[in-house]
Parts: structure tokens; sequence; C-alpha cells
């Protein structure tokens, strides 16, 4: 299993650029983390994007994706091991020690990923991390829809969902994995982004075959990701996510 360890840097220097309780943090993060170009970030606001489709890809990541793509192992569908799966076995919901690209900051996963992908207008000490998101805004990739965040009034609106499932990665394998390695895939920034909470629902733990963004335009992005992690796990994939993934990329 190969995590990306080149994005380390990225997490470090964003989170040292705060200054006054300020930070404008935005979806250039994400993008570092699952080898996105600069130019394929749309998750937040604060990058200028209000077109119904976000910019292209730099074709050399389509091509790496697809090329990962046609060397994963294809199941005919989800597997079904006989251990049933469960939240806990990867952890705590979030935490700051899980071994991977900005653990050991002081703030949990879900605060990382607040601030990465949110613009941040205000922050504030909380438990879980000194310079936490107090209020912000973004973009929802998988709609496109603009959701507005503030931890006073709770922080329901905003959800950080696994672009690879871990029930899913659960099935494929991970059930065999070990306690840590579960733990880090379950925080690892590179399957994580911040989107609105119905989005989010929607999806639950269905994989590609079953579910895409409702924002057609996101589906190049999303599916470089999931074929990204997949990848860096060793994860197989089944037959009609496959096909979905391979035709996503085919239209980036």
């Amino acid at each position: 299993m190969r995590l990306l360890r080149d994005i380390e840097l990225q997490i470090r220097t964003a989170r040292h650029k705060r200054r006054d309780g300020r930070i404008r943090l935005t979806g250039r993060h994400w993008s570092a983390l699952i080898g996105f170009a600069a130019t394929a970030v749309i998750v937040a606001a604060g990058l200028g994007w209000h077109q119904t489709a976000p910019p292209p890809v730099d074709p050399t990541r389509v091509a790496q994706a697809r090329t990962a793509l046609a060397a994963l192992v294809v199941v005919e569908h989800r597997l079904a091991p006989s251990a049933p799966y469960r939240r806990e076995a990867f952890g705590p919901a979030w935490t700051d020690a899980a071994g991977v690209a900005g653990s050991g900051d002081g703030c949990d996963t879900r605060n990382d990923l607040l601030a990465r992908d949110l613009e941040v207008v205000t922050s504030v000490a909380v438990a879980s991390c000194p310079e936490a998101v107090a209020s912000g805004r973004f973009r929802s990739p998988y709609t496109g829809r603009e959701i507005v965040f503030s931890r006073a009034r709770g922080s329901t609106a905003v959800h950080i969902d696994h672009v690879v499932p871990l029930s899913y990665a659960w099935d494929m394998g991970a059930w065999g994995w070990r306690p840590s390695a579960r733990v880090a895939f379950a925080n690892d920034p590179a399957n994580l982004v911040a989107v609105d909470a119905a989005s989010n629902q929607a999806k639950s733990d269905r994989e590609p075959g079953r579910w895409m963004p409702e924002l057609r335009g996101f589906w190049c992005q999303y599916a470089i990701a999931f074929v990204t992690v997949s990848s860096g796990y060793r994860l197989p994939v089944d037959r009609r996510s496959a096909g979905v993934l391979a035709s996503a990329l085919g239209d980036c």
C-alpha cells in the first residue's frame, strides 16, 4: 500500500499561513492531495468559480487515472465478506494521529478538511483544534451550490465525504487490513472532500456504479479521486463501477 507522501508539506505550509485567526484555504489543497493540476480545482468559492462546469483537468492526470484504472483488479460484484462492516473498525470518526498527511498538527482530520476546502472567514479554538474554522463558505463540488458554514449554528450543513466509502473499502478487502491501515484510510485527505450534507446522505455508502455526483461537470475529478485512492490502497473495483469510471474519464 502506497500513500501519497509528497503532499504533507502542502498541508503544513497551508496551516502555517494563518495570521490573526484568519485564513484563506481553498480547494487547491485537495487538488495537491490527489495530484490534480491547479486548474482542476473547483471546491472553494474563493477561487471565483461561478461556471456551470468545473475547469478541465490536466490531460496528464487523466491519462494517469486511465492507466491506473486499467491496472485495477475488476470483480463482477461488490464483495460480501463474512465479517460485517463496522464503522469502529476504522477507528474514531476523526483523529490527529492517523499517520497520514496533516497528522500531528494539533487538529483532527475534519477540522483539517474544513480549513482546506472552505474559504475561511473566522477561526476559533476548540478542543480538537486550536484554530478551527468558525465560519466560512464554499461551493459543494457535488452540486455546485454555495454552502455557508457556521460552527455557532451547528456544523451539519457541511459533511466530509469519503470518496471511496468506508464500507465499500471494507467489502473490497479492508476487512483484512491491520487496524492502523484502516485508521489511515479513514483519515487520508486524498479520499476526503467537504460536501453539502444532502449529497453525502444521498450517496450513503454507494460506489460509482450506483451513485455519481449530481454535478456531471465534477465526474472527471471524482473518477480521478476514486481511481487514485483505489490504486494507492490496492482495492479492486466492481465491474459496473469500473465502467462508470471509465466513461467519466473518457469525458474529461
